[in-house]
């Protein structure tokens, strides 16, 4: 059971004695924190008592890497409905309730009434209430929108943005880009990373049509950009591009597993997340090639015959937690593995220097969790945001 012992405006945080996740299973250790960052973990710290420590004792208990969204549509997803389809912004307590401490926020298929600006905006306001937010540039429509004029540019010289996407393909919802202009986008997202020191990354939205991920082979066979920087999602949508996506893993890169697809959620054709998962690694593809995402605050449409819109279903960032925790209570993952794909994996591929690990240096984005994986505690920076349920740290708006 987790106890607090605070000190009165206390510079330094220590978590005593918890199961430390680092990844990697490290046994009981106390974890220090200073200035938002992790400076110690070791076995049983000694520290003055007094005013000058908040201790929290985590015996019992798990601490695990703050989980990281790289898919949220945090202005809302949404749209293709009609005008009153448009979904909301996210709020912050919908985030952190769900053990979720980063997250990169992007548009999705409404690149008209959406902007770029208005994306960075929102991020900006959840990383001043507490959290850390990127973006992706762009959006489903190619030619895509941008703030500065280019996908290069925006990458390069604006700090919050990391790559461009979601980019549609394979979608009746899409603008039917050609090779060329894919491979376009792709050249200007690699060469953005590399200028502004980041990740460069190409996210892209897979549809339920017959191409499946054919677009970003081609991308692969007639150009030099590497594997790493395209990265396909919503690969468990259905069967068949399921199939397609372990050969894919295989032979190319990452694929991204979307949490709220699943048949319990509506979802009649998909494969739960965490069984995707199980069968990949099954099909022989490594873990440090799989990543799981949310796309929360987005809308999974429901189409008839017509390509009418005749349902929604609102995604949400728990669905996320829920398909990790159901990787070690019905998958019988270890822990250490089943948070790989939504901390260590992800940090690596979007090139987040200081997340996804619990380990000297990093951001001080931890969970508290019972040995069942219900959580207790999320920390950001240092900062409790959630204990049992409860929002400590609101948004402006919440």
């Amino acid at each position: 059971m987790e106890m607090h012992r605070p000190g009165a405006g206390a510079p330094l945080l220590l978590i005593r004695g918890g199961q430390v996740y680092s990844p990697d299973n490290l046994g009981r250790q106390d974890v220090l924190i200073a200035a938002g960052r992790i400076v110690a973990v070791s076995r049983e710290l000694s520290l003055p008592r007094g005013d000058l420590v908040d201790e929290v004792d985590a015996t019992g208990l798990l601490v695990l890497p703050g989980f990281i969204d790289a898919h949220v549509h945090i202005i809302g997803g949404g749209g293709e409905g009609g005008p009153e389809t448009r979904n909301r912004d996210i709020l912050l307590g919908s985030i952190t309730r769900a053990g979720v401490t980063t997250v990169i926020g992007m548009i999705g298929v409404d690149c008209l009434t959406r902007t770029v600006e208005d994306l960075l905006a929102k991020a900006r306001a959840l990383t001043l209430e507490g959290i850390t937010a990127y973006i992706l540039t762009g959006g489903y429509a190619v030619p895509t929108p941008t703030i500065t004029g280019s996908v290069v540019r925006d990458i390069a010289f604006i700090e919050d943005v990391l790559g461009v996407g979601e980019i549609a393909v394979s979608d009746h919802r899409s603008s039917q880009p050609t090779l060329s202009e894919l491979q376009k986008i792709a050249a200007e997202a690699r060469m953005g990373g590399l200028l502004g020191k980041k990740c460069g990354v190409m996210v892209f939205h897979v549809g339920n049509g017959p191409r499946g991920l054919q677009p970003l082979r081609e991308i692969l066979d007639n150009t030099e950009i590497p594997a790493t920087q395209l990265i396909p999602c919503h690969v468990n949508r259905n069967p068949r591009l399921f199939a397609e996506s372990i050969e894919y893993a295989r032979k190319w890169g990452m694929v991204d597993l979307t949490a709220g697809i699943a048949p319990a959620l509506g979802f009649a054709d998909a494969i739960k997340p965490s069984q995707a998962v199980k069968r990949l690694l099954e099909a022989g593809v490594s873990i440090d090639r799989i990543t799981m995402t949310s796309d929360a605050n987005g809308n999974m449409p429901v189409f008839n015959a017509a390509g009418e819109v005749i349902g929604l279903e609102v995604q949400q960032v728990i669905h996320l937690y829920n398909e990790v925790r159901d990787l070690v209570r019905e998958e019988r993952l270890p822990v250490d593995a089943a948070i790989l794909p939504v901390t260590k994996n992800v940090a690596h591929y979007f090139r987040l220097r200081n997340k996804g690990a619990v380990s000297v240096g990093k951001d001080a984005d931890l969970l508290l969790v019972e040995p069942d994986l219900t959580l207790r505690s999320v920390y950001a920076h240092g900062h409790l945001m959630v204990r049992d349920g409860e929002l400590l740290v609101r948004g402006v708006y919440e």
